[in-house]
């Protein structure tokens, strides 16, 4: 029986500590928060979307960074292997669009209880309000390194077989992610690659687009361009807000985007009838215009736009609002129609960590064993969840991933 120190008592590190407990270590858990799983408690808008039913190919897509690294935590505990464990634990889940996994309550605080009830069961001892300061390492006699322990802030030193990083990212720093894991992995001799907010809302430049803040777009296209090449392209829902653009889309778009971002400005384009063709957006204008034929173009389109975004689209749309719809030239519609399906936002830059769901960049997965979790460097130091260079697009691949990495680990931590 090992004794094994897990650092962080949030997804990654609540799953591992059952897991390790299964299996009769020794296991301590060390939380700086005054409870366990605080991240967890606001993931999916406090609902805890746990993970996706989709098939092997599609989560690979779904992870943006190192998905390769995955493969073998991922194969060794799928998502079916997460919802059987789950409802073990005695928690009812139902599947919604997407093939998303939440818990029938919609309560995240559900996801965390049987978690705790499990650890209990288990005699998992849980330190909270136990901020560990440093990872304690020694060198062997043949140059290698070895884990002896952690250093908590108040000095006092705990001696341990194995410690485990679970700490979390940078993102929702008000729930205690205030990047400890880097610190630990750096002193440790590892590489930490460049952290960016990922799955985070982005700031544009129009003044028109903080006009329509609030108006919330379903079935619109988001596409993001570096000149001519296609960055990011999908459909979907689109949120204006007082800074620029957020919403699933967006969020999404971010993770894909971000590193780019950093160094220029780049062009998005809504795609505001998404389901029409611009031939079908000409017609359906055509008979807009023949039943109003005499009347002027600013009252012939009220309809077709929700009112926040109808003032934008006659202030950009290059028609005069007063004028007589018979008079109107083709190409003025034309243009017009390609000004509804690429309707322009010049994307700035990435909002900050705080608003953040994840985190981009992380512990670099070359120095970790992708079988074991265990650290190329350090004998007996393992990393796992958000902590590592790995990150995905929302729909329950980023808690997956933690529940996937803290099963490797455990599975290969012996005696």
């Amino acid at each position: 029986m090992a004794k094994i120190l897990i650092i962080g008592g949030g997804a990654a590190g609540m799953a591992a500590a059952v897991f390790l407990g299964e299996k009769k270590h020794q296991v301590h858990v060390f939380e700086k928060n005054e409870k366990l799983g605080k991240k967890l408690f606001i993931t999916g808008k406090g609902r805890c979307n746990i993970t996706n039913t989709c098939d092997d190919e599609t989560f690979f897509k779904s992870v943006v960074t190192n998905s390769k690294f995955l493969y073998s935590a991922f194969y060794g505990y799928s998502n079916q292997d997460v919802v059987s464990f789950f409802e073990s634990l005695g928690l009812a889940v139902k599947e919604e669009r997407g093939g998303r996994i939440f818990p029938v309550s919609d309560h995240s605080s559900d996801v965390i209880r049987v978690l705790e009830k499990r650890m209990k069961e288990l005699d998992v001892k849980v330190h909270l309000k136990s901020e560990v300061k440093a990872v304690l390492t020694e060198e062997t006699e043949s140059g290698e390194f070895k884990i002896q322990g952690v250093r908590l802030q108040n000095g006092v030193e705990i001696l341990g077989d194995k410690v485990v990083v679970a700490t979390g990212g940078f993102s929702y720093q008000a729930t205690g992610s205030t990047g400890d894991g880097y610190t630990f992995a750096k002193e440790t001799g590892h590489t930490v690659t460049q952290l960016r907010p990922a799955l985070v809302p982005i700031v544009t430049k129009e003044e028109y687009v903080t006009q329509m803040q609030g108006l919330a777009l379903k079935n619109i296209r988001f596409t993001v361009k570096d000149g001519k090449k296609i960055l990011y392209d999908d459909f979907g829902e689109l949120l204006f807000t007082h800074f620029g653009i957020s919403g699933p889309l967006v969020l999404t778009a971010s993770s894909y985007i971000g590193k780019k971002l950093e160094k220029k400005e780049l062009q998005g384009y809504i795609d505001l009838k998404a389901a029409l063709t611009e031939e079908q957006l000409d017609a359906r204008l055509l008979r807009e215009f023949e039943a109003g034929i005499n009347r002027q173009f600013k009252n012939v389109i009220t309809g077709m736009f929700p009112a926040k975004l109808y003032p934008v689209i006659l202030e950009l749309g290059g028609i005069l609002p007063e004028k007589k719809v018979n008079e109107i030239t083709r190409k003025e519609r034309q243009d017009f129609i390609y000004l509804v399906k690429h309707f322009p936002v010049t994307l700035v830059e990435l909002r900050p960590f705080r608003e953040a769901i994840i985190t981009q960049g992380g512990v670099k997965v070359k120095e970790i064993n992708p079988k074991t979790m265990e650290s190329k460097l350090v004998k007996g130091l393992y990393f796992i969840g958000e902590v590592l260079d790995l990150d995905a697009v929302t729909g329950g691949f980023n808690l997956q991933i933690a529940w996937s990495t803290a099963k490797a680990a455990a599975e290969f931590i012996e005696e």
